[in-house]
Order: structure tokens, then sequence, then C-alpha cells
């Protein structure tokens, strides 16, 4: 299909985008790397007024430290975010995670800020925002914010961002040496969009899990974080035997939706087998 006529703009700097999405309303819509917008106004399940293209705003692009927090544009896309020594350095989780994105030719045009804004429940990359407690920050007419991950995502497709609110950075913490990472998933194949997974890092201590925090992708209307089963591995041995037993808490308080060849049951215990092996798995890490 064709989509729906409409206005287009290209800024170059955040303030013009700001600008240019108050004038636009409702009505308007970020375009990013455009793998998600696309795709939906050519099916016009999105029929925006306006299109605000950030394409060319030098200002949301790079990976920069600051105050034990890494801080990346938003428009840097996977590619970059992937590639990227500091992040690799410092948050080998989001590395990983966005190894697993789409294809060579998505993650060279899609972003970060782009999938973060979009808040797919089966994106990978916001379960691992949220896993990290990382930080969103917004500019808007009324000026920045800075919105924690945990309350950044309200529901299916839907963020904390205001209308008027371009996603500007995401801000993720440093977490040291003595954690360890990981990001397990299931999908049918490549191109199909995440089953359902799982994102972990764990503190260990004394050859131990001291503490977990584990994001969930695909199991609810948004990102959710697996609380009884981080609380159950707090303190936990790093053995087969024990983080089983504690993954059996992977899916309480979840929502896992229905779908083409995949009830809530298999939902859950994909998250249960997964959780399993990435907590394994991220204990490992050095």
């Amino acid at each position: 299909m064709i989509p729906a006529a409409f206005d287009y703009a290209r800024p170059t700097t955040v303030e013009e985008a700001v600008r240019v999405l108050a004038e636009g309303g409702e009505g308007a819509k970020v375009l990013a790397g455009g793998q998600s917008l696309l795709p939906m106004m050519r099916l016009r399940r999105a029929v925006p007024k306006s299109v605000v293209d950030v394409g060319r705003v030098p200002q949301l692009r790079g990976v920069r430290e600051e105050a034990g927090r890494l801080v990346i544009g938003a428009m840097t896309t996977h590619h970059d975010v992937l590639h990227d020594t500091l992040v690799r350095r410092h948050a080998p989780l989001l590395a990983a995670a966005t190894e697993t994105v789409g294809d060579p030719a998505v993650r060279h045009r899609g972003t970060l800020g782009g999938s973060v804004a979009h808040a797919d429940p089966a994106g990978d990359l916001p379960s691992v925002v949220l896993a990290l407690d990382g930080e969103l920050v917004a500019e808007g007419p009324r000026g920045r914010r800075t919105i924690p991950a945990a309350e950044f995502f309200v529901g299916c497709l839907r963020t904390a961002l205001e209308p008027d609110e371009l996603l500007v950075e995401i801000r993720i913490p440093d977490l040291g040496a003595d954690w360890g990472f990981h990001y397990e998933k299931f999908q049918f194949s490549a191109q199909a969009s995440t089953v359902v997974g799982v994102a972990v890092a764990v503190r260990r201590e004394n050859g131990g899990i001291a503490e977990a925090r584990i994001g969930l992708t695909n199991m609810g209307a948004t990102p959710l974080r697996a609380s009884a089963a981080e609380a159950a591995l707090a303190g936990a041995d790093a053995t087969a035997g024990s983080v089983a037993r504690a993954a059996e808490a992977m899916a309480e308080g979840t929502s896992p939706t229905s779908g083409p060849g995949v009830s809530p049951e298999y939902r859950a215990h994909l998250a249960r087998v997964l959780g399993c092996r990435a907590v394994l798995a991220a204990a490992r890490t050095r």
C-alpha cells in the first residue's frame, strides 16, 4: 500500500526538531531509522499528519562517558552501538542484544532511540535498557527531563514521551567488573519477531549470585522486570540446580499474549528455559 499524504520536515538541530514537533501536535511522528514507522505507514497502521525526520541532527549521534554512565545519542545506529568500544566495554549486554537485531541492513539504518521510543513489546533493546536501570532523556518546549526506564514504557507502542518531546539520549550506568551479562532469545526465523527474550545482568560474589537484574521481552504489553526471579536469585549458588529453581519464577507477574503458533503458556515456558540459560551464562562471564 501507499502511505497516506503527510507533511515532511527535516530539521538539523534538536531545537528545530522540538519546534516542528510542537507545531505538528499529536499528529506528528518522529522518523529515526524508519525500520518500524515506515512499514506501519505503508500498511496505514500509522497515519501521521506530519513526519519529522531527525536523521540529520548531529547532536543525536555518538557515545560518550559521563559521570559513571554511558550516554548514547538516540540516533546512534545499531551498527555503531554494536561496534563502539565504550559500549562493548561498559555495556556488553546492550552490545550482545544489539547483535541479534534484524540483519546488517537493518542494523545500519535502525537506531537505539528509535527502537526504545517505538516501545514494541517484541523489541529486544527496551528490555535491555530496563534490566540495566537505564534512563531516557527527553527534550521538549519545557526543557529537558530524565525518565527512568521503569517509568518510560507505559503500554504497547506507548511511552511516557509527550507528543512534543523528542528522545535525545539513553543513559546506561556502568555496573563494573563484578557483573556478568547475557541476552537469550527465541524466534522462529532470523527475520521474525522475538517470541521471548531474556536480558540478564548478575553481580557475582564469592562464587555465587549476589544480585540479579532481568528484563523480559514480549512477556506483556511492555518490557518487564522478572522481579520474582531476581529475588529468588539473590544469594543463590551459581549452579545449574539453584538457577533452574529460581528460574521457575521467571514468568511470575507477567501477562504474555497468544499469537500464531504461540500460547501464553508457551511463552511462560520459554521465559523459564531461556532465563535459566541466560543466568548461567551471565554468571560465567568474565
